[in-house]
């Protein structure tokens, strides 16, 4: 199936606009089930698993085909996605609230929905620190958080050892804290 998605993201690339809709529809389950995993069962009211997907997919494909190389490349752009979508919904939610009843939620594996939208807003915004010292590790964090990859998964996608990639979870974790204090 890999061989299948690489060979459609080629095609998109050349300019066959089905190629890219067959890419996303054959990772379309799968891309649900992390949205489904980061959001909870149910989501909220207005970001469901399905509006996730659907909105990732108007911000991957809206403006064009983008020229997405591999699987790697795709749930690369589509982990940034769905953080920029999760991250624009607590705004909107926080602009709602201004902050009313906030309560201190450490970073975790847990879902994102869990997190108070000025703490995922705060996220964000150490996530882009460390991106400017750690691209791979702010990558990571995409991957493994926002998009709700598990580590046999990222081993695959990253073609790095479960190991390092532990570590270099754990040390991502580390410095988003300190950052977010």
């Amino acid at each position: 199936m890999t061989g299948d998605i690489t060979a459609w993201l080629a095609s998109a690339r050349e300019g066959d606009p089905r190629a890219l809709a067959r890419a996303f529809e054959s990772l379309y389950a799968e891309l649900k089930r992390l949205a489904a995993a980061r959001l909870g069962q149910g989501g909220d009211a207005t970001l469901s698993p399905t509006v996730l997907v659907h909105e990732t997919y108007l911000r991957l494909f809206a403006g064009g085909a983008l020229p997405l190389e591999s699987r790697q490349h795709f749930f690369a752009a589509a982990a940034q996605a769905m953080r920029w979508i999760i991250v624009d919904h607590a705004r909107r939610r926080l602009a709602d609230r201004r902050g009313g009843g906030l309560v201190r939620v450490e970073m975790d594996e847990d879902q994102v929905d869990e997190l108070s939208p000025q703490r995922v807003i705060e996220l964000d915004q150490a996530l882009e620190r460390l991106a400017r010292a750690s691209p791979e590790k702010a990558r990571l964090v995409e991957l493994r958080f926002f998009a709700g990859l598990e580590f046999p998964e990222l081993v695959a996608l990253l073609g790095r050892s479960e190991r390092s990639l532990k570590r270099d979870w754990a040390s991502a974790r580390a410095a988003l804290h300190a950052m977010m204090e």
